[in-house]
């Protein structure tokens, strides 16, 4: 099975010593909100060098924290953890091979091909702080000295009036804090609609269309709904009309699963669709660019296994002449990981970001330390060892809870 490993000369002899695992939760958690941002899952993987690095995922921590450190019972479904134990940290790419092929019974999918992410993600982090040199470095170097970050806006409201308003607001904030592009979640029907909404279809279009107005026609403007529609018809017959927004692409309009109606969707929608949030590996991401047909591909670096298995549903993006929107809706861990990806990937158009100042969950705004900044509407290249982010250990004891 193909994999990535880092690209280096000299690097010290390290072994793997430990594994920890820490389950996050904001205390004011809202079980009613639709945002997984209120609880985190940071590992951490340890050496006999003192040399450690951290990786995290977006998924249920418990769950996580328990594919990794669950026993093993037969050589199908062995213990992550264990695997790991005694391992060069170096061979990213052969630990990942290990860990699919020992856990296939177990996984192969699904929330231990989530739990890899973050193991994997840490491992790159380690590897960039044994050898002095940012996770780009390792992936080859970057082809770019800049990224352009989104900003993905969560509107509050608990009726029609309120959520537009918000919405509204919170995309000219991120205008005025700099940003070139906006990704507005417009989701008050559908299976997550937000604050127990449920406005008709509709409804959707009068907000897009005020957010549209609101921010001008510069502003690159993306639409989350979130799985709203149940078939590519009923999508089709709203968004039909909103070819006037300029969107630049309209992202989960239906379930992912759903790979035929995606298909119909695609090849009538009058903007690209953009899908692959909630994907594991690059076997569920062929089907959705080859089958599905969609436009932009958004693997979630923890979700689909890891960073270099995003980079190589990056590679196949560019194989297909599709653009890669990565998906990032946890800490600065994650993003930072994203941007490395990015950096390296000139067919990403662009990445999830969110400044403090537009954060409403706490763990975003207080767990972690970030190298990366907006600056003129961009990120500049980090420099920093491995992802270059720093937890605050302090924050990360107050909102643990397993």
């Amino acid at each position: 099975m193909k994999t990535i490993s880092p690209v280096f000369t000299n690097a010290p002899k390290l072994v793997i010593t430990a594994i920890d695992c820490h389950v996050l939760l904001a205390p004011d958690f809202d079980p009613g909100m639709t945002s997984s941002a209120q609880d985190s899952f940071i590992v951490e993987i340890h050496t006999d060098g003192g040399i450690s690095g951290i990786g995290e995922s977006d998924a249920n921590p418990w769950i996580l924290k328990a594919c990794i450190e669950a026993p093993g019972t037969h050589t199908m479904g062995l213990a992550i953890k264990d695997i790991l134990i005694g391992q060069n940290p170096m061979e990213i790419g052969e630990i990942w091979e290990k860990l699919y092929v020992g856990t296939a019974m177990n996984g192969r999918r699904g929330m231990v091909i989530h739990a890899m992410g973050a193991i994997e993600m840490a491992l790159w982090d380690l590897c960039g702080k044994a050898t002095g040199q940012p996770v780009h470095s390792l992936l080859g170097g970057a082809t770019r000295d800049r990224i352009i970050p989104y900003a993905s806006l969560q509107p509050a409201g608990h009726c029609f009036e309120e959520y537009r308003d918000a919405l509204v607001e919170s995309a000219l904030n991120a205008q005025s804090l700099g940003f070139r592009a906006i990704k507005s979640e417009v989701t008050m029907n559908g299976p997550y609609a937000h604050g127990g909404m449920n406005e008709t279809y509709d409804r959707h279009t009068e907000v897009v269309a005020s957010v549209r107005k609101a921010v001008g026609p510069e502003m690159t403007l993306m639409i989350d709904v979130q799985y709203l529609w149940p078939d590519a018809a009923t999508c089709q017959s709203i968004v039909c009309d909103w070819a006037e927004f300029d969107i630049c692409f309209l992202e989960t309009p239906i379930w992912s699963d759903n790979i035929h109606e995606l298909a119909a969707l695609a090849e009538s929608a009058p903007m690209p669709i953009a899908v692959g949030e909630w994907l594991a590996t690059r076997f569920e991401f062929q089907e959705l660019m080859d089958t599905a047909k969609i436009g932009v591909a958004q693997p979630d670096i923890g979700r689909v296994g890891g960073i270099g298995e995003a980079k190589i549903v990056c590679d196949m993006a560019k194989e297909r002449g599709m653009k890669i929107v990565p998906h990032c809706w946890k800490t600065g861990v994650s993003t930072a990981a994203t941007a490395h990806l990015a950096f390296v990937t000139d067919h990403c158009q662009f990445i999830e970001y969110l400044p403090p100042q537009l954060c409403v969950e706490r763990l975003r705004r207080e767990l972690t330390h970030d190298e990366l900044v907006l600056k003129d509407g961009t990120i500049p290249l980090p420099t920093k060892p491995g992802l270059g982010v720093e937890i605050d250990w302090d924050v990360l004891k107050k909102y643990k809870v397993a």
